[in-house]
């Protein structure tokens, strides 16, 4: 891993294929220990988060359903404090269900806290965060979460489903900006 350029910004290497991986084989083993019986329903977030809910499908031998959900917030680096819902659910999906959402990272917290609305809404029986990545520093909202991959810090990250205004989501690897 060296020094790469997605489109304007130079990032470096930060996490290597395999230590993700290890990690979200460790949360599939959780998840799976926690939820055996209750025939979730999987919420991914798009985009990000669908190299991590691939990867995490495979290690899951349970009984479950998944779905996704897109929220807007980011615009290049930054958010606009905004959650617009581009890909919503239908109720009748959530009403009584057990909920895991899938998510690439969790930094202030926003959006999550915009979907668990939602959900209580819409008649959630239960909801986990299950998260690739978390910025402990940099959340705002009271969320507890459930399953973590990796705690980080407040460094902009791409790679492995996360991007830089759409690009660098299929890196294999995560790598941080260069300030």
């Amino acid at each position: 891993m060296s020094i790469i350029k997605v489109s304007d910004k130079e990032f470096a290497p930060f996490i290597p294929q395999e230590k993700i991986e290890n990690e979200i084989h460790r949360i599939a083993s959780e998840i799976k220990r926690d939820m055996k019986d209750m025939e979730p329903l999987f919420l991914v977030m798009l985009n990000g988060a669908f190299m991590f809910a691939a990867e995490l499908f495979k290690n899951l031998e349970m009984p479950c359903e998944m779905a996704f959900v897109k929220y807007k917030t980011y615009e290049g680096t930054h958010s606009t404090g905004k959650a617009n819902a581009l890909l919503g659910l239908d109720a009748e999906q959530i009403k009584g269900r057990n909920i895991v959402i899938v998510e690439d990272i969790v930094d202030s917290g926003f959006t999550m806290s915009q979907l668990l609305k939602d959900l209580e809404a819409d008649g959630a029986k239960s909801v986990r965060i299950a998260t690739m990545m978390f910025k402990p520093k940099a959340l705002k909202y009271d969320l507890k979460m459930d399953y973590v991959g990796m705690e980080i810090g407040n460094d902009f990250i791409v790679g492995y489903g996360l991007d830089y205004n759409e690009y660098g989501r299929n890196l294999k690897e995560i790598y941080k900006i260069v300030e």
